[in-house]
């Protein structure tokens, strides 16, 4: 099982980016995803997630700037991102709970992280 994460960069105070995040490889069901960020000197926090059935969580200072969402036939998760701020600079990595067979459980696996610089 593969994450393959893009859409990271450089952007000013105010603008917008979007982050993709393709899961590949031996896939049975996917269940959670989600985005999860590293700021400088900062332990990493969970920016958003989505369920399988929808059901969306997001970090507070994101509420009404960002917005998750997945195309579960292509097995992507997406993250709009708007309003952004200095503070939202950091590591963005992607998350996947995915079953890879009917015989095995389900695992975490991780993506390779997408820097996203905020400048003001």
């Amino acid at each position: 099982v593969q994450l393959q994460a893009s859409g990271g960069g450089w952007v000013q105070s105010g603008g917008s980016l979007r982050l993709s995040c393709a899961v590949s490889g031996s896939i049975f069901s996917v269940n959670d995803m989600g985005w999860y960020r590293q700021g400088p000197g900062n332990e990493r926090e969970l920016v958003a997630s989505i369920t399988s059935g929808g059901y969306i969580k997001y970090l507070d200072s994101v509420k009404g700037r960002f917005t998750i969402s997945r195309d579960n036939a292509k097995n992507t998760v997406y993250l709009q991102m708007n309003s952004l701020k200095t503070e939202d600079t950091g590591v963005y990595y992607c998350n996947a709970r995915v079953r890879p067979a009917w015989s095995r459980p389900s695992s975490d696996y991780w993506g390779q992280g997408t820097l996203v610089t905020v400048s003001s």
